[in-house]
């Protein structure tokens, strides 16, 4: 009986997400979202909710991920209310159709392309930054005049809770809604049809989406991962280059798609990048990074479980002490690394650091290129040509030069991957593009109608080829 009626919710459940869907589906149709009025109301009305929930968001990514509140707004709600903002402000100028040049062969006419709004839109979420990966892209969905589905991860559970309440708060399901529940709602959700899914999660998992998607030809958003390296030459400031890559290392505990994932230092700089790192890891979070309670934890026991099994014996630098009741791992330093070795041979999510080193750059740039594509890289260096090189010669989705993460903060530069790593982009204008269609209009005027291109063509091909040039 029970089972039974497990079942029938589930059915239930499925049942109500087709209707819901369907009735985003009229509202849209209704040309409500259309409205620039419209949208800027909801994108306030949005951000009057995020900050009427600060406080319970805050403590659900405590209780998810045991972020501190400092973390949790830096990463987390100051990220999303900034991009709400800065949606406010530019949506009216992204929104403007823009004018283009028409040739001659084409005269008395003019061009024009229009953003349009996609329809219903599906975003599906992470664990690791659950507010931001699922409100950030929300915040870009709905400046571009689109319905949106959210599914969240199920693994934040805290935090999944509280973004149901704060959708249900500040919209009406027609337009916004939220799904929670685990593989058997995401394939429930992906047997649907969407105008376009947004999906920030592992590469296995952006596969099957990509399949779902193409049984509906739905163009997708791909935010995967991968190996993100970090590369410091000699003529790098080792002490900050340690103090930042060891804070991009441990945000989150590791667990950030665009957490440093190796480094790759060359030889002369080895021992006092090692040194450094160690240093500021003891600055930052203690002699007892464990008992730490700024230091997040891991999400559940099977990524600890997973993150355990890397440490290697015999090839800790520092750290590698663990905590299994609290799912806590030390940030951990890892030396005499091979490129064989288990963990440089996936992304490791977690705070573990392996460090090889590199003569010439030659060697490190041929090491880099025969992965796959980044999501991020980070050079540290003050040599002009090093700097030319490795941005000239790498491809990877987007990084920094002497930092790490940061990058991804700034709302004037898109976010996304390349290869591997990801398709397709978003935060700021890019966000609204990506969830806009591009109409392109040109206009004939109905004053001349030079006949030049109707048949019988007689001998103007010549003139033609001079007009097409």
């Amino acid at each position: 009986m029970r089972e039974y009626i497990k079942e029938r919710k589930r059915q239930g459940g499925r049942e109500n997400m087709k209707e819901t869907i369907e009735k985003q589906r009229e509202f849209f149709a209704s040309g409500k979202t259309l409205d620039l009025k419209f949208r800027l109301e909801q994108l306030e009305n949005f951000r009057q909710g995020v900050l009427r929930w600060e406080g319970e968001i805050l403590r659900a990514l405590e209780t998810d991920l045991g972020k501190p509140a400092f973390e949790a707004y830096e990463t987390e709600v100051g990220l999303v209310l900034e991009e709400i903002s800065f949606a406010k402000k530019h949506l009216r100028g992204w929104a403007r159709p823009n004018r283009v040049r028409t040739p001659l062969l084409h005269f008395p006419s003019k061009s024009k392309i229009v953003k349009e709004p996609l329809g219903v839109v599906l975003i599906m979420s992470p664990w690791n930054y659950p507010f931001q990966l699922t409100m950030a892209p929300l915040a870009a969905v709905l400046a571009a005049g689109n319905c949106a589905v959210l599914k969240p991860s199920r693994y934040a559970a805290a935090t999944a809770e509280v973004m149901e309440k704060l959708v249900r708060d500040c919209f009406s399901p027609e337009y916004v809604c939220l799904f929670q529940g685990g593989r058997d709602v995401n394939a429930a959700l992906l047997r649907e049809r969407f105008d376009h899914i947004f999906f920030t999660g592992s590469v296995g998992v952006g596969k099957s989406v990509m399949r779902a998607a193409a049984e509906h030809l739905t163009p997708v958003t791909l935010e995967l991962g991968g190996k993100s390296p970090v590369l410091v030459d000699q003529t790098a400031d080792i002490d900050l280059a340690a103090r930042r890559i060891v804070w991009g290392k441990c945000l989150n505990a590791g667990q950030t798609c665009v957490a440093p994932d190796y480094v790759l230092v060359q030889e002369e700089a080895r021992e006092e990048l090692l040194r450094a790192m160690e240093k500021y890891i003891r600055m930052f979070y203690g002699a007892e990074p464990l008992k730490n309670p700024e230091y997040p934890k891991i999400i559940n026991t099977k990524h600890f479980a997973r993150l355990s099994s890397l440490l290697p014996e015999g090839k800790i630098r520092c750290g590698g002490g663990t905590d299994p009741e609290n799912r806590k791992i030390e940030p951990t330093l890892l030396e005499g690394v091979s490129a064989e070795d288990p963990v440089m041979q996936e992304e490791i999510f977690g705070p573990i650091l392996p460090v090889l080193s590199f003569r010439e750059w030659d060697e490190a740039l041929a090491f880099v290129k025969s992965r796959e594509k980044p999501l991020a890289l980070y050079l540290f260096t003050t040599d002009r040509a090093a700097k030319r090189r490795v941005l000239g010669e790498v491809s990877f989705g987007g990084g920094c030069i002497n930092d790490t993460v940061v990058h991804l903060t700034n709302p004037h530069m898109h976010f996304g991957g390349v290869g591997q790593s990801g398709m397709g982009a978003y935060h700021g204008k890019k966000g609204f593009y990506t969830f806009s269609h591009e109409k392109c209009i040109l206009e004939k005027s109905n004053a001349l109608d030079i006949r030049f291109r109707y048949p019988p063509y007689g001998g103007r091909l010549s003139l033609l080829k001079k007009l097409m040039k």
